[in-house]
């Protein structure tokens, strides 16, 4: 098989991949039930993608893991704001503040 050939087999198998377990949901229908178990574990599947993406952006800096960290600390003001406030907008103005004010003050 050369080159060309696997590389589209690649291809066509990542998106069967991809494809399959999404389309199967719509194509059984209600004629398969899933576990509760699996419903409830299936309501945290979005928060744990957003954190799978946004927590090492937060925490690693440059490839390392440093002691201050100053996207953390706005992460942390931003965590606070939305905690305290039903506002959507406030965590993201609080965080950004934080993040631009502390840059700011440090020279970083």
């Amino acid at each position: 098989m050369n080159y060309d050939a696997s590389l589209w087999l690649i291809f066509i198998l990542i998106g069967l991949a991809t494809t399959l377990p999404r389309a199967s949901f719509i194509v059984l229908g209600n004629r398969v039930v899933l576990p509760a178990a699996v419903q409830r574990a299936l309501r945290y599947a979005p928060a744990a993608a957003l954190a799978a993406i946004v927590v090492p952006d937060i925490l690693v800096v440059d490839g390392t893991l440093p002691v201050f960290n100053l996207k953390l600390a706005a992460a942390i003001v931003a965590a606070m704001a939305a905690l305290l406030s039903r506002n959507p907008w406030l965590p993201f103005i609080a965080g950004m503040a934080a993040l631009l004010g502390l840059r700011f003050l440090l020279g970083a």
